[in-house]
């Protein structure tokens, strides 16, 4: 076997221009037969866990980093022998390959059939011949510029390729539709390499692909030799653990202290009586209209934030330092503060503002039960306007919570306890909680964060506002 017939399977970039990620776990080993779109390995990300799929047939030759690892954007993670000699003996070639550099793009002959890019399905070989493009007289020219298209989205041209025509609806199958949506990949922008301009699933993950040259931590041209790296301090592991700081919590530090530290933070709180809306959330749980939806105090909650944001829609909105202009959003992608094993996370419910009550039931239910099977996707994480943070289920009274990064405003609902309350000139039982609100100080002045807030603890005490303020 030749080293022509060893694919290297290259770390992708899922989304958001995200340069590393953990390998979690391996689902493949040297010596195991993969099949093409079979995934070999679990990552995780600076936003979320993702299983990669192999592009190809063949042979596992060799996994090049164990889990644990942190692998660059870009690096090969596995070797596969794929054509007439993958299914010769598995340790001759992982050897041969740990010892031989990859062979380079260029000098790869080109394989029939699949053709296998960065991630996902290889471009299959079809008896249809694109239509050439207008102008271009010569078929043999045309074919030589789809070709060359082709390359450019692998990575290997020396450009970027051309977007389709404005106007043109994209043409693509739903499960590559589902993936660009994930991904937040618009279909418009990208280039189809399949028969009669379908976009395929390697056209997708090429568009979020670093472009050639642009690959973050590339090194330049003459490297000075590294330093030595400095020994770890010593430290008593019986009365010390340290835990590698990466993924999902890394990003999260990385955010709040760039929001803390570039949004002047002003935090109000209110304490209200929420007795009315607990009654209406059991009413609710027996309301057929909600039969197998999650209804609890967070639905109410969220449709109370809604309505004051609607009646106050200064508030929706972010600081562009850029351009020195505060943009207002004509739209709410309510953002829901979430624990999970891997750390916080905060998916968001786009166009909220839009939802019905059972609707919203329905999109709250899904974005917690998908964020504590650590499903969530990049571009569920994308675009919020501004978050709730349920700390009152962990039994906190309230908090001052930090403002998720180009958000104006985040609401903290703390616990709800039954607490002696003055209720029509009698003292009695009720069940309160304490909301705090915190915003940027820079576009929400004083009175419109105290509006925003008394109009929540208002819907809450008064649920019929639901109605009567709609």
């Amino acid at each position: 076997m030749t080293d022509s017939s060893v694919r290297e399977f290259k770390m992708p970039d899922v989304g958001e221009g995200l340069t590393e990620a953990e390998i979690l776990k391996w689902y493949v080993e040297p010596g195991d037969t993969v099949t093409d779109g079979q995934v070999v390995c679990e990552v995780e990300t600076a936003k979320a866990a993702v299983e990669l799929p192999i592009p190809y047939d063949g042979v596992v030759r060799a996994l090049h980093f164990p889990e644990g690892s942190t692998v660059d954007v870009g690096t090969s993670i596995i070797a596969v022998g794929v054509g007439d000699g993958a299914a010769a003996a598995a340790e001759p070639v992982q050897e041969a390959v740990a010892d031989t550099p990859a062979t380079t793009e260029a000098e790869e002959p080109k394989p029939e059939g699949r053709q296998p890019v960065l991630v996902g399905y290889g471009v299959s070989t079809s008896s249809t011949r694109r239509r050439p493009r207008k102008g271009a007289k010569d078929p043999a020219a045309a074919q030589d510029a789809s070709a060359a298209i082709q390359a450019e989205m692998n990575g290997h041209g020396p450009s970027a390729p051309a977007a389709p025509a404005a106007g043109d609806r994209p043409l693509a199958k739903p499960p590559v539709r589902k993936l660009a949506k994930d991904l937040g990949v618009d279909l418009a922008t990208v280039v189809p390499s399949g028969p009669d301009g379908v976009i395929t699933r390697e056209d997708v993950h090429a568009a979020v692909a670093p472009a050639p040259g642009e690959a973050p931590g590339a090194a330049p041209a003459a490297v000075a030799p590294a330093p030595s790296p400095a020994a770890p301090a010593s430290y008593d592991t019986a009365r010390e653990t340290r835990v590698p700081v990466k993924g999902v919590r890394r990003a999260t530090a990385a955010a709040m202290v760039g929001s803390a530290f570039t949004a002047p933070h002003v935090t109000e709180f209110v304490t209200v009586d929420v007795t009315r809306t607990m009654k209406l959330v059991e009413e609710l749980k027996q309301d057929k209209e909600y039969t197998g939806l999650r209804v609890n105090p967070l639905l109410l909650i969220s449709k109370a934030l809604l309505v004051a944001i609607r009646r106050h829609p200064e508030v929706n909105a972010s600081w562009d330092e850029a351009a020195q202009e505060i943009v207002v959003k004509h739209y709410v992608n309510l953002g829901i503060a979430a624990a999970t094993p891997r750390g916080l996370i905060v998916p968001n419910i786009k166009d909220a503002q839009a939802q019905t009550l059972p609707q919203l039931a329905g999109s709250l239910g899904e974005l917690v039960s998908t964020a504590r099977e650590g499903r969530t996707s990049p571009a569920a994480m994308q675009g919020g306007t501004v978050t709730i943070t349920n700390v009152g289920v962990f039994g906190v009274d309230t908090g001052t919570p930090i403002l998720n990064p180009g958000e104006s405003a985040i609401l903290a609902v703390g616990a709800i306890k039954l607490q002696p309350w003055v209720h029509k000139g009698k003292v009695k039982p009720r069940q309160v909680t304490t909301l705090a609100l915190s915003f940027d100080h820079r576009l929400v002045d004083g009175e419109l964060g105290s509006k925003v807030l008394a109009d929540v603890a208002a819907v809450l005490e008064q649920p019929k506002r639901l109605i009567s303020w709609a």
